[in-house]
């Protein structure tokens, strides 16, 4: 546990990230957070916010590549881990539900998911991109539920793009409009994490998820 709240510190330390891949370690945890139940614990709604903030680095350490450039590379990192959260659900999905917990693995937030996607429809998926964990399961469990692949596409693209685009830019243009925001980006850094994960862990404190026994499917 130690381990991972210290790979948290370090995955939104913006020196430490441009050190160790920048860009594409950007890209290998968009897509992970995204899709692969693994990776629900990445802050990946920091990790864009960082991202816009240190823009002009990233973008140097890639030869001066746009940031518009950067933003659509990302933008596609979390449309295909979607759609592999997806194409996992439609293939082993019902499986998941009979498998016993472990530290990556949860049940409780395959019914919290499903329970958001039963709520919100074919839209839980736009809507799930701004939630931390549920991003990473309500594709999973829109394959158990055999969505429609095309209409899952449609907002898997309009959601990825809408968060990316909307994260990295937030952090570009607050740095450009306040200077000396990088001298207190730890402290914004908790807010934006307090800000995404309230919702989420107001669910799991006071919530009933349901949890009834046979296919969920």
């Amino acid at each position: 546990m130690h381990q991972i709240v210290e790979l948290f510190k370090e995955l939104i330390n913006p020196e430490w990230i441009i050190n160790h891949g920048g860009f594409y370690l950007v890209i290998l945890i968009i897509f992970a957070e995204t899709g692969l139940f693994v990776g629900f614990f990445l802050p990946g709604d920091s990790l864009l916010f960082v991202t816009g903030v240190y823009s002009s680095l990233i973008s140097d350490s890639l030869g001066g590549m746009p940031l518009i450039v950067i933003m659509l590379l990302i933008a596609i990192a979390g449309v295909a881990g979607n759609y592999v959260g997806y194409w996992f659900g439609r293939k082993s999905g019902p499986l998941l539900f009979s498998r016993k917990d472990t530290f990556f693995f949860k049940k409780k937030h395959l019914y919290q998911a499903r329970e958001f996607f039963e709520k919100h429809g074919g839209g839980a998926i736009f809507l799930a991109r701004f939630l931390p964990i549920v991003r990473t399961f309500a594709p999973i469990v829109a394959g158990i539920v055999q969505m429609e692949r095309k209409r899952f596409m449609m907002f898997n693209v309009l959601g990825s793009f809408a968060w990316v685009f909307s994260m990295i830019l937030a952090g570009y243009y607050l740095d450009k409009s306040f200077p000396t925001l990088k001298n207190h980006l730890d402290i914004i850094i908790v807010l934006l994490v307090l800000i995404t994960t309230l919702p989420v862990i107001i669910k799991f404190v006071f919530g009933k998820t349901k949890t009834p026994p046979g296919n969920p499917s």
